[in-house]
């Protein structure tokens, strides 16, 4: 049977529903007597300071560690390790940047400049030799064909190398495009000029003069150019190589000084005079210094030598060369022209001013390049080359004294004879400094070699003297950590 619900039950089941929310900021009110309260949840727990970084945190460690000798013997330990570590790896790094500058000089550098003379040369004799044929006759002797084929196919390999190793250096590609777009302009204008002096057309004699001054306004100008866009390349490199490793001495030094201080510290501690762990770490540390300022001293000695006894010597004699092609090359233009061509203010042979120019500088380059060599293989070519030159320059007199008395069958035999003729002077000058420049080249070579080994085995021998110089100084300091244990 369904019992009657109790009204007394009613509001005691409604008591059971959850209060209401408290609004905030209204205080508690004590519950009456003899009426239990809610129970009160626990307040919660204030927040935890802020973390902090790792820098601090190993800040913290590092004041912890040096209130205790222990503690100060474990960084000590590091920080020597840590000096003598970076002295072998800025060593090794600094020297590696100097040793490849050392190579650059002896393979790269030296080399394009040395290519960037021979190819003016190159286009010189070309021109030189166009004009000796045009003056031996209608038909041009084989011999002067062949050099000047050969002076053609040189100037173009040189071309070929100089742009292959340009390495982005914008004058230099600029020169060497313009010599790429002339060179054929020439060779036509020389071909030209053969084909109508075969035929005994006087027009020969004006193509080969537009030849030469196409030879002489653009292509030499721009060889000129190349040649001293290498040159400064070179300097650079051997000024690169010569520098002063300045950062790995000032460490170095600071390494030997941390060391230093460190062996005495432990001595004023213990009254040992040697830590054979921090002696070790001293002594690799000081040979790799000494190495340092050894090798180094080796290199800028070497290149030195190699820049006054070689490259100088070697600027000189290609003066000296390139002067004496130029003063070939008016000579015989001198003849071809017939006075046709007059200097600007009108009163002297245009040609025969540049050859007693040219002349003039050959001797000034001969007098400086014997005062440049150094021995007796480097001075014969030279005396000689000053004695061809100067009997060069009496039967050049010979031949203008025969021209101008009208004799010009005479003066061409002076000129292009087979025998006792300004061409057979000039020949023996050429060869002469060829051989100057063979020795001085050699010269060059030998010496800055010499510079480059001596940098060769310091950066890995840096690095091995570094970790064994760290490791020194980890075992002396655990020597000392030892005894607290």
């Amino acid at each position: 049977m369904t019992q009657p619900p109790d009204p007394a039950a009613e509001p005691a089941a409604r008591n059971t529903d959850p209060a209401p929310a408290r609004p905030a900021g209204v205080p508690a009110q004590p519950s009456p007597a003899g009426t239990p309260s809610a129970p009160v949840p626990p307040a919660a727990p204030a927040a935890p300071p802020a973390g902090r970084g790792a820098w601090a945190v190993g800040r913290e460690l590092l004041r912890t560690a040096a209130t205790t000798e222990p503690g100060r013997l474990r960084i000590l330990g590091a920080v020597l390790a840590l000096l003598v570590v970076a002295f072998g790896a800025v060593t090794a790094l600094e020297v590696t940047g100097r040793a490849s500058a050392a190579d650059d000089v002896v393979g790269r550098s030296q080399p394009l400049s040395a290519d960037a003379a021979a190819l003016y040369r190159s286009l010189a004799d070309a021109d030189t030799t166009a004009a000796s044929g045009f003056l031996a006759g209608t038909l041009e002797p084989a011999g002067s064909r062949e050099r000047y084929a050969k002076d053609i196919a040189t100037a173009s390999r040189l071309l070929v190398k100089a742009a292959a190793h340009t390495d982005g250096s914008p004058e230099a590609a600029r020169e060497i495009a313009t010599l790429g777009e002339q060179l054929p302009r020439y060779t036509g204008l020389v071909e030209r000029a053969r084909a109508a002096n075969r035929q005994g057309l006087p027009l020969g004699g004006a193509y080969l003069r537009y030849a030469n001054q196409q030879m002489t306004t653009v292509l030499l100008p721009a060889a000129e150019r190349l040649y001293a866009a290498e040159t400064e390349r070179l300097r650079r490199d051997d000024d690169s190589a010569r520098a002063w490793p300045l950062l790995s001495l000032a460490v170095g030094l600071v390494a030997l000084a941390a060391l230093g201080w460190a062996q005495r510290r432990t001595y004023l501690r213990t009254h040992r005079v040697f830590n054979h762990g921090l002696l070790a770490a001293t002594a690799a540390a000081g040979v790799v210094l000494l190495w340092l300022l050894a090798a180094h001293t080796v290199t800028r000695s070497g290149l030195e030598d190699a820049r006054a006894r070689g490259q100088e010597s070697l600027q000189v004699l290609n003066t000296a060369r390139i002067s004496s092609l130029t003063a070939r090359a008016n000579e015989n233009l001198t003849l071809v022209a017939r006075g046709a061509v007059l200097t600007e203010d009108g009163r002297n042979d245009k040609y025969e001013a540049e050859y007693a120019a040219s002349m003039d500088a050959l001797t000034k380059a001969l007098a400086s390049a014997r005062k440049l060599a150094d021995d007796e293989a480097g001075r014969g070519p030279v005396d000689e080359s000053a004695a061809r030159a100067g009997e060069w320059q009496r039967r050049h007199g010979d031949a203008r004294a025969k021209d101008d008395a009208g004799d010009y069958e005479g003066a061409l035999d002076r000129i292009v004879g087979a025998k006792g003729s300004t061409g057979q002077s000039f020949d023996q000058v050429d060869a002469a400094l060829e051989r100057a420049l063979g020795h001085e080249q050699a010269e060059f070579t030998r010496s800055a070699g010499d510079a480059r080994d001596a940098l060769t085995a310091l950066p890995p021998g840096a690095a091995v003297l570094a970790i064994l110089g760290a490791a020194g100084a980890v075992l002396g300091v655990n020597r000392r950590l030892s005894e607290y244990r």
